[in-house]
Formats: C-alpha cells, structure tokens, sequence
C-alpha cells in the first residue's frame, strides 16, 4: 500500500512578516499624517527651524549728508526666456515670468553746497542756496512683494538643477527687474519731485530762524 503525502503550505519566514509588520505601521503612521486622523501626531513629527547664523560684522560707517526728498515705488513683469540653438524648448530651455516690485529714493546732496553757494544779505533777511540737482538713489526690490509667477525649464535644465548648489536661481530675471524699475524711475518725474520738496523744507526752516525772502536754485 502507498499513501500519498501531501506537501504542507510553506509558512512565511520571520523576517518576511517583521518587514510586513514596519511596512504596514509606516502606512498607517504617513496616512495619519497626510489625513490628521491621529490627534497630536502632526505635532509629534512636526518640523523645526532653528537660525544658526552668526552675528552680524560691522564693517564701515559712513556718513551721509544728502536729503531723501522723495520716493517712488515700482512694479514691473519680467518675462526672460533663454533658448538653445538646435534644440527644442523641451530638452533645453528655460523661460521665467516674474513679477518685482521694489522703490527707488530720489535726494539732494547736501554735502555738494559749498560757501559760494549760499548768500545771506547784511540784515540777514534774505538768502540764496544754490543746490546741485537731485539724483536717483540704486533700485531697492522687495523681497516680500517679489515672486515668479510660472517657470518653464527643459529636461537637461532640470537635471541640472539636481546636482547645482543652487537650483532655480532667480537672479538674472531679479537684475533685470531692477534695470527696468531704474529706468521708469528716471522717467517718472521722481527728481523734479525731489527738488520741489528740498526747496520746500529749506525755506520753511529758514523762515522759522527770521529769513523773510528765500530762493532756492539748482544746477
């Protein structure tokens, strides 16, 4: 007689069901997380930001003398494309649409006026200060008002961007909204806004300390 054995199912080894096991409780923890099922456990895995920078270094003091008359503040779109030659836009290519808003400071020097530049009469009634004309100040943007609005970057770029110090840059389309927000500055009438206000200042403190005739020139 012959009796037939049959084969026994094979049992899973302890390692497999340890890995189940950590797999499953890492499911279960991540869903807890992404849905907040879990009270308190965004908290427990929240993250932290520390500052670690150092203190900051003084390194020169200068003294100003001129009088910030007036200030404008500009907002300009930027809209930056680079193209490679023989190559589609999809493989190589970067377009950036960013928008920057900055100010720029317009302002008189004061520390220009010399002795020959100022003329008071006998019974110190009357004087005459002739200035230089008001100048534009450098382009200051924002970075809290300043923000890419798309960015389109081809294959090779983005891989690029895997192993560069630092990926996406933004700084040529920062420059350049700079540049553009320098020049609206020279033709928005900032400087003749300056003048206007520097000689309004100067002959209200000049009538407060006896003047009674004020002029005020530039050039």
């Amino acid at each position: 007689m012959s009796t037939s054995l049959r084969r026994l199912p094979g049992r899973m080894p302890g390692w497999a069901k340890l890995a189940s096991v950590v797999v499953l409780m890492l499911v279960v923890l991540f869903a807890g997380l992404r849905l907040s099922v879990v009270p308190g456990l965004k908290d427990l895995f929240g993250t932290e930001t520390r500052d670690r920078s150092g203190p900051a270094l003084l390194q020169s003091i200068q003294d100003m003398s001129r009088y910030d008359a007036a200030s404008g503040t500009f907002q300009v779109v930027v809209d930056l494309e680079k193209d490679a030659r023989l190559l589609p836009d999809a493989i190589r290519g970067t377009r950036t649409l960013y928008v920057g808003a900055g100010t720029v400071d317009a302002y008189v020097d004061l520390g220009k006026v010399g002795e020959r530049d100022i003329t008071v009469n006998e019974d110190r009634t009357s004087a005459t200060l002739r200035l230089p004309h008001a100048a534009l100040g450098t382009p200051a943007l924002d970075p809290d008002r300043s923000y890419a609005v798309s960015k389109q970057r081809g294959l090779l770029d983005r891989l690029g961007d895997l192993f560069s110090d630092n990926p996406n840059s933004e700084q040529a389309v920062q420059k350049l909204a700079v540049q553009h927000i320098g020049d609206a500055a020279k033709e928005s009438g900032l400087t003749a806004r300056a003048e206007r206000n520097t000689t309004e200042m100067l002959e209200g403190l000049l009538r407060s300390l006896g003047f009674e005739d004020v002029r005020v020139t530039y050039g």
